[in-house]
């Protein structure tokens, strides 16, 4: 697991890069991991076929079979597409151990992984609405 943001990414910008592709809020939640209000964002209760995809690079990172209701007002998944598409990050923020979750391409904050998930996986892919988007089948 990683612990630092100075890996080396296929995808690099510039902060104005970053702020002139993104939204208010997608910067604030992928480039300085801000958290967007539970139910809320655009996918918290999205169930339709697809895939969803890194909001900064366009990786495609959670397949819509993975996707549950956690009830908790953020997307959840059980497993991404694969193991190289995120980052495991030790989040030691807001006084808690977390884990948290980027994309491995180009570092965008996703959300965090959680071990309360349902099974295969028994992990919670806790994700950002702002940090992703959809493209159906």
């Amino acid at each position: 697991m990683s612990t630092a943001d100075d890996k080396p990414r296929k995808v690099r910008k510039t902060d104005a890069e970053w702020r002139a592709q993104l939204d208010p809020i997608q910067y604030e939640v992928a480039r300085h991991a801000a958290t967007e209000r539970a139910f809320t964002g655009k996918y918290w209760d999205h169930f339709k076929d697809g895939h969803y995809n890194c909001i900064g690079c366009g990786t495609p990172l959670f397949e819509s079979a993975t996707k549950f209701d956690a009830g908790c007002g953020w997307p959840s998944y059980w497993e991404p597409v694969n193991s190289e598409v995120v980052e495991r990050v030790v989040d030691h923020s807001h006084g808690m151990v977390r884990v948290e979750v980027r994309c491995n391409n180009c570092g965008s904050h996703l959300g965090h992984v959680f071990p309360d998930g349902p099974e295969p996986t028994g992990e919670r892919f806790c994700i950002n609405s702002a940090a992703i988007d959809f493209a159906p089948k």
